[in-house]
């Protein structure tokens, strides 16, 4: 920053303009596309007592990735969150993956990850759940429920519908 102390006033926001851009510049990826930090609701831990998903953003982020499929966004639906909740909660007490309900178009399940972004990444390098990510559907519910005595500790329960 000792270069920018002896510059113009009028100059340094163009300099600070450069030098972000710059750093942007270098961030990119081999892909093309900019690296994105989470945001906290997504990369929070959820294995530990009291802890509480931001569905809001957990479905931003699938939609994220429906957008880049060229799929509809997913409408967070109360009624699917209460399903996807019971559902995670005897997933988490039995340690046995439940069956999906038949009105549900999709069910992605999953167990062990800590975080949501752990979670998403794992559904979406699944071949199989990330066709179930791009399925036809326009509401989404989903849910995570901690086990302490689960020797997978956090399960993770998605629902879609139409």
């Amino acid at each position: 920053m000792t270069v920018l102390r002896h510059l113009k006033p009028a100059i340094l926001p163009l300099a600070v303009i450069l030098a972000g851009a710059t750093l942007a510049a270098c961030s990119m990826g081999g892909s093309g596309t900019t690296a994105i930090a989470l945001s906290p609701g997504l990369s929070a831990r959820m294995d530990q007592p009291g802890a509480s998903l931001d569905r809001a953003q957990a479905i931003g982020m699938i939609n994220a990735y429906r957008a880049t499929n060229g799929l509809p966004a997913l409408t967070p639906d109360a009624a699917l969150d209460g399903t996807a909740q019971a559902l995670a909660n005897q997933y988490a007490q039995t340690g046995t993956p439940p069956r999906a309900p038949q009105d549900l178009t999709v069910m992605k399940l999953s167990a062990g990850y800590a975080t949501f972004a752990e979670t998403f990444s794992g559904w979406r390098n699944s071949p199989a759940d990330a066709v179930g990510l791009r399925a036809t559907a326009g509401k989404a519910g989903i849910a995570m429920a901690y086990s302490p005595t689960s020797s997978y500790g956090v399960h993770w329960v998605l629902v879609l519908d139409d």
